[in-house]
């Protein structure tokens, strides 16, 4: 059927615009000043996550315009619609980032409200921050309308005195700071460059790799993803977003035919090909979990064990997102993957086409050196790695991009923070040990609540030329942005009386990437011992939205979600 010929008796805003008894519902659109014509077309909901909290919001409201016009050029009716953003670059370091995992759930869930409340028969979702990204992925499946995702582009690399930075140089500037390698108004001088641009931070950090799971899944336009945000290009591919969607609801293509296992694993491989953000481990779970399916960090894992690292990008390499953009984009670095194998080619896209067929004419650029070919690879496994041991039995995970064979194991002695501002602390005032496991525990999903990020901490060390002398683990989470031997997600977490709430100053913490182990020299009697004699620690959550949260919030393993999700559906929103 035509897009321009859709018959509405099967789409959910028939509850709304058709028959006699919707007359009061159609008088609040003709308020808005709709048409009788735009009233009897399909409704389309376009969310954005704008706001003014960072550039990577800032852009998002001029491209929601565009995909508008793409949705009313097809003869759709687009009603537009925002909700939040928590910025970690802006929560980061304080008690702000307890609230930026959360915001996923409520991202995903006011986009589902809004959809519900209104019977919108489609969505466009457009986002710009770390979990904005996954949040509005999470609403497209849960909600199974046909659904186009829209990156908002990543920002463009700052200049200072002659050289490219991001926002990773001025965390690690602050260590450079604090031992006096660099001065105060160097400082200045770097904050005021650093950011020169809208768009999200553009290195491999979590929103860049978001950005290419959502090429790599299918919900968006191949090429889309990987334009920064200054772009112009970027209101075609939402006008171009806004006509696709009319032809998504036409034919029926929903989330769910392609968001499938394979879909889940190649977004995976992307990830680990690009030397991805850990937290990738923590969304695709949460997105799978949305469509029912069982994908869990051990999965997450076994495809990034098996996935060669070919993306030379930052913060572990050397270039940004808008310089793999101009050799070719997030299809080169697919292309090269599918034809060496490491791909599943048959999975549908929002093109309407699979994966195989996006990229049949794509074209291998030989004159950059941004994206090796899979068969030449920077290392032969993935650039984030899975733990798993006494310490951590429902897994870990750490990134290794970047890092030589024999930085990839550790062992030392451990020293425990309990919370991040602890550790940093010591860090700030060098009152740590080279040769130590930094223990930062009770930041996990409930312990936290809200499993905070710690670039601060690592983002100093590095700063402070010492990030190769220790190690971190966590319960909690590391940005995108970090690099060294910092392993995050470590599970189960110490508020539930996990192994890492149990760890002494000075127990002997033995890391492996390379085996995929994480231990702790301690017996199974003495683990024992010292859990019996363990008490729960509370936290300041004690109302509000971070005490719901934590009330029903999953463990990493599964993605931290906070709904049964789809495996426990008797009816989907899309078929009201």
């Amino acid at each position: 059927m035509d897009a321009r010929q859709t018959d509405k008796s099967k789409l959910p805003s028939r509850h709304v615009t058709e028959g006699p008894e919707r007359a009061p519902h159609r008088s609040y659109l003709y308020a808005m000043g709709l048409t009788t014509e735009q009233i009897h077309q399909p409704l389309v909901g376009v969310a954005s996550c704008w706001n003014e909290a960072a550039p990577c919001n800032i852009s998002l409201m001029r491209q929601a315009q565009a995909v508008k016009k793409g949705v009313a050029a097809a003869k759709g009716t687009p009603r537009e619609f925002c909700t939040i953003t928590v910025t970690d670059g802006i929560a980061m370091g304080h008690g702000g980032m307890r609230a930026s995992l959360p915001s996923r759930e409520v991202i995903a869930d006011s986009v589902e409200l809004t959809i519900r409340g209104h019977s919108y028969d489609a969505l466009v979702g457009l986002a710009g921050c770390d979990k904005s990204l996954p949040g509005m992925m999470m609403a497209m499946v849960r909600l199974n309308v046909p659904s186009i995702f829209i990156y908002g582009g990543s920002i463009l690399p700052g200049s200072f005195r002659g050289r490219p930075v991001t926002v990773q140089d001025l965390f690690e500037a602050v260590g450079k700071v604090a031992v006096g390698d660099m001065s105060l108004d160097d400082l200045d001088e770097l904050e005021r460059v650093a950011c020169p641009s809208a768009g999200a931070c553009g290195a491999q950090f979590t929103a860049n790799t978001m950005a290419t799971v959502s090429e790599a899944i299918g919900l968006a336009l191949p090429y889309s993803a990987g334009a920064p945000a200054p772009y112009e290009i970027r209101d075609q591919f939402c006008a171009a977003a806004g006509e696709k969607v009319m032809e998504l609801i036409a034919k029926n293509i929903r989330p769910r035919d392609i968001v499938t296992r394979k879909a889940l694993e190649n977004a995976a491989a992307t990830v680990a090909a690009s030397g991805g953000s850990t937290n990738a481990a923590l969304h695709l779970p949460a997105i799978a979990h949305e469509c029912g399916i069982e994908f869990t960090l051990f999965d997450v894992a076994e495809i990034f064990r098996k996935t060669p690292y070919i993306a030379d990008l930052k913060p572990g390499g050397r270039y940004v997102a808008k310089d793999m953009f101009e050799v070719g984009g997030i299809p080169l670095l697919m292309k090269t993957l599918l034809d060496h194998g490491y791909l599943h080619g048959d999975c549908l896209t929002v093109t309407g086409r699979t994966i195989a067929e996006n990229l049949a004419k794509v074209a291998w650029n030989p004159d950059q050196d941004v994206v090796r070919p899979a068969d030449r690879p920077i290392t032969v496994t993935g650039g984030v790695v899975g733990l798993r041991g006494n310490l951590a039995p429902e897994g870990a995970i750490v990134k290794v991009a970047g890092m030589s064979a024999e930085k990839q194991m550790f062992t030392g002695p451990a020293r425990v923070f309990d919370g991040e501002e602890a550790c940093f602390e010591a860090v700030q005032n060098r009152t740590y040990k080279p040769g130590e496991v930094l223990v930062i525990r009770y930041e996990g999903p409930k312990g936290g609540p809200g499993m905070r990020e710690m670039l601060s901490t690592t983002a100093a060390l590095y700063g402070q030329g010492m990030g190769d002398t220790v190690a971190l683990i966590t319960d909690g989470r590391f940005s995108g942005a970090t690099r060294g031997f910092c392993v995050g997600h470590v599970g189960p977490e110490a508020a539930i009386g996990g192994p890492i709430g149990l760890l002494r100053d000075g127990d002997m913490i033995t890391l492996d990437a390379i085996k995929g182990t994480l231990d702790v020299a301690l017996s199974d009697e003495e683990l024992a011992q010292r859990r019996s004699e363990w008490t729960p620690r509370g936290n300041t959550a004690t109302s509000g939205y971070l005490w719901k949260y934590a009330q029903t919030v999953g463990p990493a393993v599964n993605g931290a979600v906070t709904h049964p999700g789809g495996a426990q559906e008797t009816h989907i929103y899309a078929d009201i």
